[in-house]
């Protein structure tokens, strides 16, 4: 180091030499995690800066710079070892394993993709909460709220009559989808989407399959094989205190047995000990119980009911109300006790179990365990399922032409 004569007879570091010696401590220092020149004190002149231009080197103190230095450095990775050992959710799956490939369906709610998750089929389920930056951070906190309460509701479940939960991720922007338009590839997702993962069931929607056989309608047997899978499934949900509160046919999936499997718990909640806490429409239109219509307290009975409306659907192979408006819906199923009209060939056991499921009363509705006690005592070897729609002039539920 080149050393100059001051006014005073004591050699200093030249000007030159020491404000490059200092610029390099100061890179160093901010190298080591963020530690500025103001946190760096000497002895008597303030802060070192590269602005200062000659100070006495043998007035730093080096003791008292490396106390400061070793806090913050210590702070720094308390925070990062913090951050990096944060535990992962239950349910969380490692996004780079996932490859979304094609669409399957789309709602409301949700998209639904087709895809493998670790060499496995699955079904991805992705929250549509629109473009980033759209929604409000209460909103997108409701979402994400929302979004945890269906994970939550699913993840521990274990019956062969609820779709099998894989995983599910929040925050998923480094994942890519295929773009609306082929042609384009894939696109990313936005920074806000979350997914959900369930086995991929071939079989398709309860839905899409009655209506496939809307014509030729369903052979008695498929008709109650379908409707103890839904009840064992639901009776499984109630025991574990869960209220699925959409029961409808488009929540209900396929597999290639034609086993039946719950889907879709996006509005699912646990019971509540106190009926007042559980209020508030909740479900589709046409599945719901009046007491839900009605705004009034409600509890597990109203899947029951709705169960009661999708055995019928199951039946007729066909839709509740189609000739009615939603308001008319609601109005008549309060107030005037509407109900589909159950057709005459259909056997009195079974005519009976949709009747005690949708009564007014949710009281009065028996709880699903009965329900299957009910479904498994009907002898379906004589037949009773409805007639096809082109044997036309009675109704004869022993015609040897059904459905699957």
């Amino acid at each position: 180091m080149d050393l100059k004569t001051s006014s005073g007879g004591v050699e200093v570091p030249e000007t030159e030499n020491l404000e490059n010696q200092n610029g390099n401590l100061d890179s160093k220092l901010k190298g080591t995690g963020g530690v500025s020149e103001k946190n760096i004190s000497a002895t008597g002149i303030g802060s070192i800066s590269s602005k200062d231009m000659i100070f006495r080197a043998d007035k730093v103190d080096l003791k008292s710079l490396d106390v400061q230095l070793e806090k913050h450095l210590s702070r720094v990775w308390s925070r990062n070892v913090e951050n990096n050992q944060k535990p992962k959710e239950a349910w969380e799956i490692d996004p780079s394993k996932l490859e979304i490939r094609y669409l399957v369906a789309q709602g409301t709610y949700g998209t639904v993709y087709r895809g493998t998750y670790d060499n496995r089929d699955v079904a991805v389920k992705l929250l549509d909460w629109g473009e980033d930056g759209m929604a409000t951070v209460a909103e997108t906190a409701a979402l994400r709220a929302s979004f945890r309460q269906e994970v939550a509701v699913w993840h521990k479940l274990d019956h062969p009559n609820v779709t099998k939960f894989v995983g599910a991720s929040m925050g998923t922007s480094n994942l890519k989808i295929p773009s609306k338009n082929p042609s384009e590839g894939y696109t990313n997702l936005p920074s806000r989407a979350c997914c959900v993962l369930v086995e991929f069931l071939a079989g398709g929607t309860l839905k899409n399959f009655l209506f496939k056989n809307r014509k030729k309608k369903l052979a008695f047997r498929v008709v109650i094989q379908l409707a103890l899978d839904l009840s064992r499934g639901l009776s499984y949900l109630h025991s574990k205190k869960i209220v699925h509160r959409d029961v409808k046919a488009e929540n209900m999936l396929l597999d290639t047995y034609r086993t039946l499997k719950i889907a879709d718990f996006g509005v699912a909640r646990v019971e509540a000990q106190n009926p007042q806490d559980m209020t508030g429409e909740t479900g589709t239109l046409g599945y719901m119980a009046p007491e839900v219509l009605d705004g009034k307290p409600y509890n597990r009975k109203c899947d029951v009911y709705s169960f009661g409306i999708c055995l019928w659907e199951i039946y007729c192979c066909d839709l509740p109300y189609t000739d009615l408006s939603f308001a008319e819906v609601s109005s008549a199923v309060v107030r005037q006790n509407l109900r589909p009209e159950i057709p005459r060939c259909c056997p009195s056991p079974l005519a009976n179990i949709m009747k005690r499921c949708w009564d007014a009363n949710p009281e009065k509705r028996p709880d699903m365990d009965e329900v299957v006690r009910m479904l498994e005592g009907i002898d379906t070897s004589r037949g009773g399922g409805m007639i096809p729609e082109d044997q036309a002039g009675g109704c004869f539920c022993f015609a040897p032409a059904r459905g699957p």
